[in-house]
């Protein structure tokens, strides 16, 4: 196998891309620190106990896992970096009010979330920490949405949905936790055959509501209509309801929608998550929720909400843009030309000197003027 090859799902980024990407990447950690988001930057490798959250399979199966030979120890890639900003939260900083951190960088999946997903995302977010209020769950939401607009993503559909809801129909039915298993999978496959054979032993009130969740999806207002008619009068599901309905009515945002069966991260959040979604693709394209239980792994549990994103996705969803040529200047000594050139650059042109001996593959510097000499001055001229 030619050794240039790279493992299935695992892409370069040329300059295109690698550039508009970090374009992307700063423009929405600005947006993060002008909104008060401190940046912090935590490890790609950790001890696995660090990152497999307690009880959740699905961390555990998208983590690659190796051998530290130093400590003999079990080292872990990370799979998501909102556990890490927990940690950091929880041990590090120990901020006894309202931490607000945001952070960008690589994390690696051992599956590819579909089929023409990359398994190295560039992930982006932000994670609010010791505010258990609405308030804290809607600058967050807002905040995602901000983002995605000042990216030029445009015609997005906001979900929303509250895992409290799944939560207090296990606890009121009373279930074991390899039932409460079975049927968070297939809730969130949509698989109706499959929940219809797992709920057949409850008792009616049980079976019918947990069959009535994957119908709970659609226009905001319907939705929560009929969520109130079917669903059993529970002080937890009647609280949901009502956050959903406040949040759903301060939101600006032209689309949005209710998906009560979504029990995405269902095993760290503890209360109201939401996904966007874009015309041009099927896969969320931003993800978030409260996750007010997460730190209990670190000893030091805080209200907490978040959301985040993969830049590479999100490029993918922009359209094409016109590549910003540069200015060829020729390689010499002369001094006035080393004060133009730089004098350009601090402009923000790009100038690429053509040096000696490369004169017959000057056409790969992607340019469109040339620096040359008239009349003892250097000037920019167009091709």
């Amino acid at each position: 196998m030619q050794n240039w090859l790279l493992p299935e799902y695992i892409q370069d980024m040329l300059p295109d891309e690698a550039w508009h990407v970090d374009l992307i990447r700063a423009q929405v950690i600005d947006l993060l620190r002008k909104n008060g988001y401190q940046l912090v930057a935590p490890p790609l490798l950790e001890y696995a106990e660090s990152l497999l959250i307690d009880d959740s399979r699905d961390m555990d199966l998208r983590t690659f896992k190796l051998v530290d030979q130093l400590s003999g120890r079990t080292l872990a890639l990370r799979a998501d970096i909102t556990p890490q900003v927990a940690r950091i939260d929880a041990h590090l900083l120990n901020r006894q009010g309202i931490a607000r951190l945001c952070y960008a960088g690589s994390v690696l999946h051992t599956m590819p979330a579909g089929l023409n997903r990359t398994r190295e995302l560039l992930q982006i977010g932000a994670e609010l920490y010791g505010h258990s209020g609405l308030e804290s769950d809607l600058e967050i939401q807002q905040l995602m949405l901000q983002a995605l607009a000042l990216i030029g993503v445009q015609d997005v559909h906001l979900d929303l949905g509250h895992v409290a809801v799944f939560r207090a129909l296990v606890k009121h039915a009373q279930l074991d936790s390899d039932l409460e298993g079975g049927l968070f999978a297939a809730l969130q496959s949509k698989d109706v055959t499959t929940l219809q054979g797992l709920v057949a032993g409850l008792d009616a009130e049980s079976r019918s509501a947990f069959m009535t969740l994957p119908t709970l999806y659609g226009r905001c207002n319907e939705v929560l209509e009929r969520a109130r008619k079917l669903l059993p009068e529970l002080p937890e599901i009647t609280s949901a309801l009502a956050d959903l309905q406040t949040v759903a009515n301060k939101l600006q945002v032209s689309s949005i929608g209710i998906d009560l069966a979504d029990l995405r991260g269902y095993h760290y959040h503890s209360g109201m998550v939401f996904a966007a979604y874009h015309a041009g693709s099927h896969d969320a394209i931003a993800l978030g929720g409260r996750y007010d239980d997460l730190g209990k792994s670190f000893g030091r549990a805080r209200a907490a909400t978040g959301f985040s994103m993969d830049l590479r996705q999100l490029y993918r969803l922009l359209p094409a843009q016109t590549a910003h040529l540069a200015i060829r200047a020729p390689y010499s000594d002369d001094v006035g030309l080393s004060a133009e050139i730089a004098n350009l650059r601090a402009m923000g042109e790009v100038v690429v000197v053509n040096l000696p001996g490369s004169e017959e593959y000057s056409g790969e510097l992607q340019y469109d003027r040339d620096l040359v000499l008239r009349d003892g001055v250097w000037q920019v001229v167009a091709i």
